[in-house]
């Protein structure tokens, strides 16, 4: 006799769980199910989650008995091998578990959870005088329809949480639960009319328009179709309601008498309007010598820096690079940081490449996410270009030849929260080597890591454009002394008269301007002149801001708001200050000062709509807008034509920050901002007001001096053991009990200086020291370049282990980011 031949699988569910988990499948599903399809499972009680197929074996778990699978979600993979090796990677190095990266990675519409059914028990009778109220009207509603969503229940008996009912109606046996799967992700189909084929020959449609002779309205609607189809083959409802003025019913009632016929096709979400497209502009000398250099250093290496001042026309570098990428049939992704970006990068890559571009990022809807996932997956012609924001490297590409990570310094490619902390620039790059796919990392003002890597070690090539497009001179940047300018009286609000003649200067040539301050709000403290006291956020150790739009005090680490006070909440007194100024209340006072001009702001307040970036970017282009505010959105390789002048109102709040990088983040912020100015054939100018005009940073940003920067700071880094010279691992403790805190990062920080000695910093709590009711409390680790980066975080993951299983801190909260910068 043969033995049975057992299958099962390893899945991969969404959920923070330090391994995969095993369920039995039988001969017949083995025979269907695919690594990288998507099954339905059952989780713990009576929980049903979407898991990733990872393996198909033979071995029987010894822990637990294996379950059986609910359903099988897919016919194809979903997630190819490239995105597994990838995954597996990420979770090795970042520390992390597979199932958080697979919630990161896939959209959430693919991503089916249970929603509860209730129905009757029919195995048990019940007593209705024995039942309360709202537990009668369950069972009543019940009796009238066979099972209910949780949801519908809720509504039934007029509560937001009908747990408690159902939990009585449960020990009662009255009801009973089941689990059902909802599927997310929901197609877009488009309604459409065609003529029934009874009419389709020349002396039936005679006899209808005679028919409808006497119904002129519905004649009316069948002539504007004979109209729509000379122009189209498929005839939206929708444009012949239009074009015939005709309604809903109307359309109908010539669908119920069989004079049309109703159908849907199914389309896209995004779609791009088509437009004619051809090959990229010609480039100029420095662009070209730039090029071939990137070309031949890609013959010996995977990844070049391109290090050219803002301005110099890198995008069309990138372009000519992604032409010769498609001509050999391949995917090419381009990174940006900032969803901003995105809107002005389609407009001019759509002139190269027309609808070969998909776009992703965190603004789209998750059924426009799922769209893209398919193109990528399936290669189509309308995702051979993907741009898009940092969790674009998470796509299922199958033939990547080349990724472009733009400003690749930018904070914004490293993920803080949730899991996993990834840096999408680091990420890419593995991900290119998986391909063999070169990288090519594109920058005005480097990271010290990448300029280091290329220049010192060597691991990346180089490249450098000093030259700005059309020869164009750099912007003159000119420091403000605001100490003296209080002095001397010569400041009106937060513009000193230097700033106010340059405004006024610029408006009068109808050129813009951009004014960039690092904090939204109208103001980040108020506070009581007569007792000092200052409200603050009752979930988080911070003052509340103030924001005059809506007159309110909001947290902005929380969300928690309040209205704006009259008096004071400790004394009762009536004169309220407000200290330090943010977006809001530079936008009011340059109103006041230019009534003329007009004024739009631009930060996380003005952007929270799907397409607000796009509107507000837009009206500045059409020159609509004659002064733009704005936090650091501003700075990010946005390119205005017409900008002239850019005012910084305080760079101090850049320098004086509690953090290794704040320097070279300063520097790159400031020669971010200053290189919007001027960028077409007049030369701009910069001004920057500063308390320390002095300082060693702004006389690096006023003279472009990027190298002065570098070698002062890779200075400190080797004198203090930071990046590149060590990595850095930050361990961060939470939990709502301050002791507990204490406590647990005390015996964290003992067990790691019992193997890694001095490379352990901390425990320290940070500025902010509790947020949404949580303390936290942070550890650093160091790890020196000599030092095994693989056997340390072997070690971490044990000591973690030993902390998670010891009992008085089970409820404590670690996280581990790996490379916090």
């Amino acid at each position: 006799m043969h033995a049975i031949e057992v299958f099962f699988i390893d899945v991969i569910l969404p959920l923070s769980l330090e391994r995969n988990f095993t369920y039995a499948i039988t001969k017949a599903e083995a025979d269907f199910i695919k690594r990288g399809v998507r099954v339905a499972v059952p989780f713990g009680k009576n929980k049903v989650y979407t898991g990733i197929v990872y393996n198909i074996h033979h071995i029987a778990p010894t822990a637990y008995e294996a379950k059986s699978i609910h359903s099988i979600l897919d016919e194809s993979p979903v997630v190819n091998q490239f995105q597994f090796k990838l995954w597996e990677w990420m979770s090795s190095y970042y520390l992390c578990s597979m199932g958080e990266i697979m919630r990161a990675a896939m959209p959430n519409a693919f991503l089916l959870e249970s929603e509860t059914i209730i129905s009757l028990n029919p195995s048990t009778e019940f007593e209705v005088n024995s039942l309360k109220d709202d537990e009668y009207l369950v069972c009543e509603a019940l009796q009238q329809q066979s099972s209910l969503k949780v949801d519908e229940i809720n509504a039934i008996i007029d509560r937001k949480n009908s747990f408690p009912v159902l939990k009585r109606l449960l020990d009662q046996k009255v009801i009973a639960l089941e689990q059902e799967l909802s599927e997310k992700y929901k197609p877009k189909l488009i309604r459409c009319v065609r003529l029934h084929p009874n009419y389709q020959h020349e002396n039936a449609l005679q006899e209808l328009v005679e028919t409808l002779k006497s119904a002129s309205k519905q004649r009316e609607i069948v002539l504007s179709y004979f109209n729509l189809a000379n122009a189209t083959k498929q005839i939206k409802v929708a444009d012949l309601k239009t074009k015939s003025k005709a309604t809903s019913t109307q359309i109908k009632t010539l669908i119920d008498k069989g004079v049309f016929e109703e159908y849907h096709y199914q389309t896209d979400r995004i779609q791009f309007q088509d437009s004619e497209y051809g090959a990229s502009t010609e480039l100029n000398t420095y662009q070209e010598t730039a090029l071939e250099e990137i070309d031949g250093l890609f013959e010996t290496q995977n990844i070049v820096l391109l290090h050219g001042v803002t301005s110099s026309g890198k995008t069309e570098i990138y372009v000519k690079m992604i032409e010769s990428i498609l001509a050999e049939g391949k995917q090419a992704l381009y990174l940006v940081p900032e969803i901003a970006l995105t809107s002005q990068l389609v407009q001019r890559l759509q002139k190269y490449f027309g609808n070969q571009i998909a776009v992703y990022h965190s603004r789209y809807s998750q059924n426009e996410r799922v769209e893209v996932w398919n193109h990528v997956l399936n290669q189509s012609e309308n995702a051979r270009v993907v741009i898009g924001a940092r969790s674009s490297v998470f796509l299922p590409f199958s033939n990547l030849g080349l990724v472009i990570v733009d400003e690749e310094h930018e904070q914004s490619y490293k993920q803080f929260d949730p899991s996993p902390r990834y840096h999408a620039r680091d990420t890419a790059i593995v991900l290119a080597a998986l391909f063999k796919a070169k990288t090519l990392l594109g920058s005005a003002t480097p990271s010290l890591e990448s300029f280091y890597n290329a220049t010192k070690e060597h691991k990346f090539g180089y490249v450098a454009i000093t030259k700005r497009f059309n020869n164009v001179l750099m912007p003159e940047i000119e420091l403000v002394d605001l100490t003296d300018k209080y002095k001397r009286k010569r400041m009106k609000g937060h513009f000193s008269d230097r700033l106010i003649a340059e405004i006024k200067e610029t408006l009068e040539a109808e050129s813009q301007v951009i004014l960039f301050q690092n904090r939204r709000g109208y103001s980040p403290v108020v506070s009581c002149n007569t007792c000092g006291h200052t409200p603050e956020c009752p979930n988080c150790d911070v003052s509340l801001t103030f924001h005059q739009y809506r007159n309110q005090l909001r947290c902005h680490y929380c969300s928690h708001t309040m209205a704006m006070q009259q008096f004071c909440g400790a004394c009762g007194g009536v004169e309220i200050d407000s200290k330090g100024f943010g977006t809001e209340q530079i936008q009011e006072e340059i109103e006041v000062l230019f009534p003329e001009a007009k004024v739009a702001r631009m930060d996380l307040d003005t952007t929270r709509g799907k397409y607000s970036y796009d509107r507000i970017i837009a009206s500045f282009e059409n020159k609509e807008v004659d002064i733009l505010v704005g936090t650091q959105m501003v700075t990010k390789g946005l390119d205005f034509r017409h900008v002239k002048l850019v005012g910084v109102l305080n760079a101090d709040q850049l320098i004086n920050f509690p953090d290794f990088r704040a320097h070279e983040r300063s520097f790159q912020l400031l020669q971010q901002v200053a290189g919007r100015a001027g960028r077409t054939d007049e030369r701009g100018k910069v001004i920057i007001q500063t308390y320390n005009p002095h300082h060693t940073i702004l006389q690096q940003v006023s003279i472009n001096d990027y190298d002065s920067m570098f070698v002062e700071q890779l200075e400190d880094r080797r004198i203090y053991k930071y990046p590149p010279y060590c990595r850095i691992i930050k361990l961060t403790l939470k939990h709502k009990d301050y002791n507990k805190v204490n406590e647990g990062a005390e015996w964290l920080a003992i067990s790691l200086r019992h193997v890694f000695k001095d490379n352990v910093l901390g425990p320290e709590f940070p500025v902010v020291s509790r947020i949404r009711n949580q303390y936290h409390k942070n550890i650093l680790l160091k790890i020196p370049q000599n030092q095994s980066l693989v056997k340390t975080k072997s070690v971490l993951q044990k000591i973690k282990m030993s902390f998670s299983s010891t009992r008085d801190f089970r409820a404590v909260r670690l996280l581990i980011n790996v490379d916090n910068y």
